[in-house]
């Protein structure tokens, strides 16, 4: 089943507690998802710099100092140099100052360990359990930026752990990230055709072929807009996701609209939800004038008005 959930704030040029926002609106529809939850945060673009984030547990040997001192190494072999770092529960959280082909590294790290995301404003943050527990272990409420999705998970096709978990990062390519309900049919034709292009997957799920499927169409300059029309031709499938960018939201609903979606807009913000409930969780008392998505639509916003 699932439930999603993102949020933009607009028209602003400043930070907003969207992590408490995002687990707000996952605790309302966690019934949707009990099996795992997470996180893709967005905040200011660090000029110059890549955000990283792995599991520690991926490592074979070494664990905790041994697994950080091993991505360390490699990262430095990639000409990637160590700014700021954390072990945030069973994350490694690191900043480094990079120059290089982004999708390289990506690729490279991800033989070394397993990695989470890479953005120069994205963080993805994901582990078993509800939205407060995962907040309890790594403090996605102390997050403050500008926009971010959400996803709480119930295992249907893979196991509960947090590999499997969305968000998924569109492994290669820095800020792009994805929350999805739904079923892709056509996976492995479409993954096949990404793959001689010499494209790498990390799983086998169909939320992280639609993360790339779009990243792909931004690296050639496709606008998000026109890549989402794209992948309503493309996909096949009941689906309803959200993608996020650097500086842009949006979502895509398959033409049957078998998988819920509800939308909240004003002058500051627009959140997306599964059920009304999360949106209610933003603005509690409040009625709120909502609408749903149409059959085969397709949507962005950006942080300017």
């Amino acid at each position: 089943m699932c439930g999603i959930a993102g949020i933009m704030y607009r028209g602003v040029d400043q930070v907003f507690d969207t992590g408490d926002a995002l687990i707000r609106m996952l605790d309302g529809c966690q019934h949707r998802g009990p099996d795992s939850t997470g996180f893709a945060l967005y905040a200011p673009e660090l000029s110059g710099r890549l955000k990283l984030r792995f599991f520690l547990d991926r490592l074979n040997e070494g664990g905790g100092h041994g697994a950080i001192d091993a991505i360390r190494r490699r990262l430095g072999e990639l000409g990637a140099i160590v700014e700021e770092e954390a072990q945030v529960g069973d994350n490694y959280r690191v900043t480094v100052g990079f120059s290089g082909d982004v999708q390289k590294l990506s690729y490279e790290m991800e033989r070394a360990a397993k990695v989470i995301s890479i953005g120069t404003s994205l963080e993805i943050v994901k582990d078993v359990g509800s939205a407060h527990e995962v907040d309890d272990r790594y403090d996605v409420h102390e997050f403050r930026g500008t926009h971010g999705l959400g996803h709480v998970r119930l295992a249907t096709e893979s196991e509960v752990k947090p590999e499997a978990a969305h968000p998924f990062w569109a492994t290669g390519f820095a800020d792009v990230a994805i929350v999805h309900n739904g079923q892709i049919t056509n996976y492995w034709k479409m993954r096949r055709r990404l793959q001689q292009r010499e494209f790498e997957f990390t799983t086998d799920n169909d939320s992280e072929l639609i993360a790339v499927y779009l990243a792909d169409k931004l690296a050639q300059g496709i606008a998000l807009k026109e890549a989402l029309a794209s992948s309503i031709e493309d996909l096949d499938g009941t689906f309803s996701f959200l993608v996020s960018t650097q500086d842009e939201i949006g979502y895509a609903k398959d033409r049957l609209a078998a998988k819920p979606m509800i939308m909240y807009q004003d002058e500051n913000l627009v959140a997306i939800a599964s059920e009304e409930v999360s949106l209610n969780r933003l603005f509690p008392g409040q009625a709120l004038n909502t609408r749903e998505p149409a059959p085969g639509t397709y949507a962005t916003w950006s942080h300017s008005i």
